[in-house]
């Protein structure tokens, strides 16, 4: 609920253009600060008081948001009429993505060509196929398909899904090396991560300050490319290595990808949107991104696990380095997605709204928005 809705009151706060690229990017930024923080003050609260303490700890962060909120918060436009919701579309669409995880993280432990996650597959696809059906005909869909009729919106969403798999699969993959292989405990481990989101932080806000005078393109495919070299950095991991030697060099490139990209799609799948239309094509960049983050999860500690065959740091080193080269695929399909769908030459996409109006895109002739005090 927080997080398209976040986005959706920057979106009504800054017109499109360099000030809106601009906050996007410190967006992005803080929002890898948070992840840091998370993993830094995470660790040590484990070890000591008790993993319970990771939700004690929001309590005085949501009090600090009621208590300013209201204040600080500029309010978005309020749709007039009748409200109405899409329960059919919710739950086929809850359920369709809820089989395809379950599917894949299940399909290790009881096989690809199981009939368990053969038919768990179908019925998901099943189940999209019914909620795309529903979305056509219902008078207040959940997701009106008429803003999919934008390339711009469409490829930076495919580009979000996939820049979420690899972060977080690779993410996960790094977590467990860390810990399983090297033996580092909780604290150090969330230390050890502080560089690739301290670079997530910076490559965050030097491209959303370059956006607007390249566009978000050339930011795209610049990091996806960081993305995919720091990955594919990382499956030379070794079972005897070490923290500079394996790990830090990949974390650095990784990291400044991870915020290039972030800043490069969420841009690309935002812009020509309407302020009215801010929370829905918010809300569509936040269920991609979640999506694409069980998706990574999900496929890429399946694959270590089935390249595991005991529990010997050598074993288990063998399994994650399949699972660093399945993110490495994802950034490299990531990559491709860039530059088939992103780097158009001599085009000027325009986002076609839900009721199939084009709007000027702000990629390629970025809009001199005013400044917001």
């Amino acid at each position: 609920v927080m997080t398209p809705t976040a986005m959706a009151v920057l979106m009504h706060t800054f017109a499109e253009g360099p000030e809106r690229n601009k906050a996007l990017g410190i967006w992005t930024g803080i929002g890898a600060f948070g992840a840091t923080a998370a993993l830094l003050i995470g660790g040590p609260i484990t070890d000591g008081l008790g993993w319970e303490w990771i939700f004690y700890i929001n309590v005085p962060v949501v009090a600090a948001v009621l208590l300013f909120g209201p204040r600080l918060l500029k309010q978005t436009p309020v749709q007039e009429g009748r409200r109405r919701f899409d329960p059919a579309g919710a739950v086929t669409i809850t359920a369709a993505v809820a089989l395809l995880v379950y599917a894949v993280s299940e399909a290790p432990l009881v096989g690809w060509g199981s009939g368990q996650t053969i038919g768990m597959l179908i019925a998901s696809a099943v189940l999209f196929a019914v909620f795309t059906a529903i979305e056509s005909r219902s008078q207040a869909p959940l997701v009106p398909l008429g803003i999919f009729r934008s390339p711009t919106v469409v490829g930076g969403n495919i580009l979000m899904l996939i820049v979420a798999m690899a972060v977080y699969g690779g993410a996960l993959i790094t977590s467990l090396y860390a810990q399983q292989v090297l033996g580092y405990s909780a604290v150090k481990f969330g230390l050890s991560t502080a560089v690739y989101a301290v670079m997530s932080i910076i490559g965050a806000n030097v491209s959303a300050r370059l956006v607007a005078r390249t566009g978000y393109k050339p930011i795209a495919i610049t990091g996806m490319a960081l993305l995919s070299g720091g990955l594919l950095l990382l499956t030379q991991i070794d079972p005897n290595g070490g923290y500079w030697s394996d790990l830090f060099f990949g974390l650095v490139i990784f990291g400044t990808g991870i915020g290039s990209t972030n800043v490069a799609a969420s841009i690309a799948s935002l812009t020509g949107a309407k302020p009215e239309e801010s929370g829905l094509v918010s809300g569509i960049n936040n269920a991609v991104f979640q999506i694409g983050a069980a998706l990574g999860i999900a496929l890429a500690s399946s694959v270590a696990f089935a390249h595991t065959t005991g529990t010997t740091p050598e074993a288990l080193n063998n399994g994650f380095q399949a699972g660093f080269l399945t993110t490495a695929v994802f950034a490299l399909t990531g990559l491709v997605t860039a530059l088939l769908l992103l780097l158009r030459r001599g085009d000027r996409p325009s986002a076609v709204t839900a009721g199939g109006e084009a709007a000027e895109s702000a990629d390629t002739e970025p809009v001199r928005a005013p400044v917001v005090h």
